[in-house]
């Protein structure tokens, strides 16, 4: 099992950056290593929707489709993979710590299979690892703007 939950404040209001890391659009732009983010549902946003991303983790080339399983704009969103390498679930969550601070949690769950089961404890280092760069480039996206 890999669970990895990372977090980090951005000075930025809640509604911007839920807004903002609630796109799927915007995905490429602060997710070191997604390069594309295609909807596979009409937009907008909302449980069921699916989006297809492309990625590189680990030296390899992964595409996976996610569909949106809850959604409470600038609360909570939770995402499943529909299919792709092996099961996960992305879930994000946005806190006002004030009106100008945003926590955002980004947690990463799932159940490795065949030879991504051997490496999980090293699978989970390095998402962590990949994490804490995604939202630094979130809050340094967001704090420029």
């Amino acid at each position: 099992m890999v669970d990895v939950v990372t977090n980090k404040n951005i000075r930025a209001p809640l509604e911007r950056v839920a807004d903002y890391t609630a796109n799927p659009d915007n995905a490429p732009e602060w997710y070191v290593n997604i390069q594309s983010a295609e909807w596979k549902t009409k937009k907008p946003l909302s449980v069921g929707s699916q989006i297809a991303f492309k990625a590189q983790f680990l030296g390899r080339e992964l595409a996976y489709v996610y569909e949106i399983v809850e959604y409470i704009a600038g609360e909570k969103m939770i995402m499943r993979t529909a299919q792709g390498p092996f099961p996960m679930e992305t879930t994000y969550t946005w806190e006002a710590v004030d009106e100008n601070t945003t926590q955002m949690t980004l947690r990463n769950r799932g159940n490795p299979t065949g030879f991504s089961k051997l490496v999980a404890p090293i699978m989970s280092a390095m998402m962590r690892k990949a994490n804490m760069k995604d939202l630094d480039k979130l809050k340094n996206i967001l704090e420029k703007n």
